[in-house]
């Protein structure tokens, strides 16, 4: 699915993310006043083109699934925008608003929870034709094409959720996803749930379907090597914010910010012996309702622990976006000396002889 990168014109891109912002106030005493805000999503800006896929990836708790569910309006954003086409999907309301979620779904991360048990299977991936209103004469033949889509049997269509394995629920969410037909389709934390060998399985009907329908992905996840191979460019998110945004192949071979290159640190080798070291990071994620002052990441970072000078500029300087080849942009003040170092690793080992 990955692919080379190339600029995108107008005409390529399906979704634009503008500056999205969603803050959920903080409410206490008897008259439930607000005392603040949870900075779940704090101003995040990307583009995903026609029939490729976006990778969100981050630790639990830095907005990813916010960030989806906020894009597709199942969260009314703080402030921002998002264009479908082009066009803001914002100001719609009512049959307009109805008419739109027609082209933009969501796969959740949990098979069984977002299935009703009370449902058939058939009721399930058929409610969303009937509520845009498809000939009730062609219903049930379409859910039965749907299931036989996704590697379901055509006979499943009267049993209950209950009754069939977590791979097998995730491929009826997947069915009723593409039911009417969309253009993009959020993929929330869509295979985390599984074993592996099935989590394989679904990543590769995923692409499937992608290729015969064309397809556009915002593929959410915390696995950075389920991301790699299903994802043709990847955005990096800490407490709400994008750090990095790159070409798959860029991120995975040149991570930039010494966030990216801890998570990617983490990702398990086949080989042990490879001398590859995981960097882990000291102390807790901050609360996105009292983010840290200038860099977000200075906190945990180990480069401004060891220089009292990089220490003060992070703590007060809010890091701007640099992009240093075509198409990969990082926020980060020291990325480049960090690099030129030898990358995070070092520096997490202690090695004193980095200057800022």
């Amino acid at each position: 699915m990955a692919s080379e990168e190339t600029k995108p014109d107008s005409n390529d891109v399906l979704i634009e993310v503008k500056d999205l912002k969603k803050y959920f106030p903080i409410r206490r005493g008897v008259f439930s006043r607000v005392v603040g805000h949870v900075k779940a999503v704090d101003g995040i800006s990307f583009k995903i083109r026609r029939g490729k896929t976006l990778g969100l990836v981050g630790e639990s708790g830095c907005g990813k699934t916010t960030a989806g569910r906020t894009i597709l309006r199942l969260l009314e954003p703080t402030e921002g925008d998002v264009l479908y086409e082009g066009k803001s999907i914002l100001p719609l309301r009512g049959q307009a608003l109805r008419a739109m979620r027609r082209n933009m779904q969501i796969i959740f991360q949990d098979p069984y929870g977002s299935l009703n048990p009370r449902m058939t299977i058939g009721s399930i991936v058929g409610e969303p034709i009937a509520i845009h209103h498809v000939p009730r004469a062609k219903r049930e033949e379409r859910v039965r094409e749907l299931l036989e889509k996704v590697g379901l049997s055509r006979n499943h269509i009267n049993r209950y959720p209950h009754e069939f394995s977590g791979g097998q629920r995730q491929r009826i969410g997947i069915a009723r996803a593409i039911a009417l037909n969309p253009s993009f389709i959020v993929c929330d934390e869509a295979v985390s749930a599984l074993d592996v060998s099935i989590q394989a399985q679904i990543v590769n009907l995923l692409e499937e379907l992608q290729e015969e329908f064309g397809l556009s992905y915002l593929f959410i996840a915390h696995d950075l090597s389920v991301v790699k191979h299903v994802s043709d460019e990847v955005v990096v998110m800490y407490l709400g914010k994008l750090v990095e945004h790159a070409p798959s192949d860029d991120l995975y071979t040149k991570p930039l910010h010494p966030y990216t290159q801890a998570l990617l640190s983490a990702v398990p080798v086949p080989d042990p012996k490879s001398g590859r070291k995981r960097i882990v990071l000291e102390g807790d994620v901050p609360s996105p309702s009292s983010p840290p002052s200038g860099c977000p990441f200075h906190t945990r970072c180990p480069y401004p622990r060891l220089h009292p000078d990089a220490m003060e500029r992070c703590k007060n300087e809010a890091p701007e976006v640099s992009s240093p080849t075509e198409g990969h942009s990082v926020v980060c003040h020291f990325y480049k000396i960090i690099l030129e170092n030898g990358g995070i690793r070092k520096v997490h080992s202690g090695a004193e002889s980095l200057q800022p």
